[in-house]
């Protein structure tokens, strides 16, 4: 069984997934009367888990809305002990290195994930364990804020798989890790 790694997350034109106070709330600010899903629905349907960190945990908590996965979640921390008892069985508690969890994920079944997280996408990256991001540009220079990128050692090469515009404004791309 292949084992993919998909990023898909909404960004600035700068690069920042959050602003300066972790709002999210630019990411809504093209007018979308539709409720166009900009092909969510349809790539969280071939996954078979997400990943995320803690930061991103707490804020999908903080949205006060009934659990929004179907899938199982599995949080990385090294400082939460339990999770709510309505996630249990949902969500669940990973820690340690990259590969080990991998490796404890994959035992359990689950082969494409879903990596979602500013931190988590960025330690993935640097371990090179991304395998695709599909990255939707909002168009808007925050200025500052969580970035989704941070420093690597090493330059990662991906091929542009397609491009599409939503909405008129917004810029969706595909990638696809360059491997030799």
């Amino acid at each position: 069984m292949i084992n993919t790694n998909f990023v898909f997350i909404g960004t600035s034109l700068d690069g920042f997934i959050a602003d300066k106070n972790g709002g999210l709330e630019w990411l809504e600010s093209i007018p979308n009367p539709n409720q166009n899903d900009m092909g969510y629905m349809e790539f969280i349907k071939g996954m078979d888990a997400l990943i995320m960190g803690r930061n991103s945990f707490d804020t999908v908590l903080g949205f006060g809305i009934e659990w929004p996965y179907q899938l199982p979640v599995y949080v990385l921390s090294n400082s939460i002990k339990t999770v709510p008892t309505e996630l249990q069985g949902k969500v669940f508690l990973v820690s340690g290195p990259l590969s080990e969890v991998l490796n404890s994920i994959h035992s359990s079944g689950h082969h494409n994930l879903y990596i979602d997280g500013g931190k988590t996408i960025q330690n993935f990256l640097k371990e090179d364990l991304i395998d695709e991001m599909i990255l939707t540009t909002i168009p808007v220079l925050l200025g500052g804020g969580s970035p989704l990128f941070g420093d690597l050692e090493n330059q990662l090469d991906f091929k542009l798989v397609s491009s599409t515009i939503f909405l008129e404004h917004i810029v969706q791309r595909h990638y696809r890790r360059i491997r030799e």
